[in-house]
């Protein structure tokens, strides 16, 4: 069943609403922050920026966690030497976050910690605090894979850094 309301507001977001939440500054801060984490861990976090679906798939209902499980693939996130990888997933049209994560991380860490680590980025972002919002979960993540993947002597950068806007 088509939820039109979704549809529509999906449909009509300014293609360059993400712009305002997420300035050329707050970009540089997160690739920072992503850069500086990796540094402390063995795994890969990659951070995904999405204005809206597509009409086409907004009408058929696809739901944000669908679209973070394919944005993962595309992004080639699962594909780290160590199974360590974790998308940060933000679709602006439904005000929603997804946290994808690999295997080899997945299998450590319960799915309430990644939907504690989503909830803290949801309450920022409500308060328009996109940045802080951000950088804690950032953080928070960068804590879990630090705890089950310290950094060994090779520590290659196997994801680019850079918020992706998809």
């Amino acid at each position: 069943m088509v939820n039109f309301k979704r549809w529509l507001r999906h449909l009509f977001m300014p293609p360059w609403a993400w712009r305002r939440a997420f300035p050329q500054a707050t970009l540089d801060a997160i690739e920072a922050a992503i850069r500086a984490g990796e540094t402390a861990h063995g795994g890969e976090i990659r951070f995904a920026i999405e204005n809206s679906l597509p009409g086409a798939l907004a009408w058929r209902g696809m739901s944000g966690r669908e679209r973070a499980i394919e944005m993962f693939s595309n992004l080639r996130v699962w594909d780290t030497e160590r199974n360590s990888g974790v998308l940060i997933y933000l679709l602006l049209a439904d005000r929603d976050i997804e946290i994808v994560a690999d295997r080899g991380i997945a299998a450590r860490v319960d799915a309430t910690a990644w939907e504690a680590a989503a909830q803290a980025m949801e309450a920022a972002f409500r308060e328009g605090e996109f940045e802080r919002g951000a950088l804690a979960g950032i953080e928070r993540i960068s804590g879990m894979l630090a705890a089950y993947f310290p950094p060994s002597g090779h520590n290659p950068d196997e994801l680019a850094n850079r918020p992706v806007i998809v």
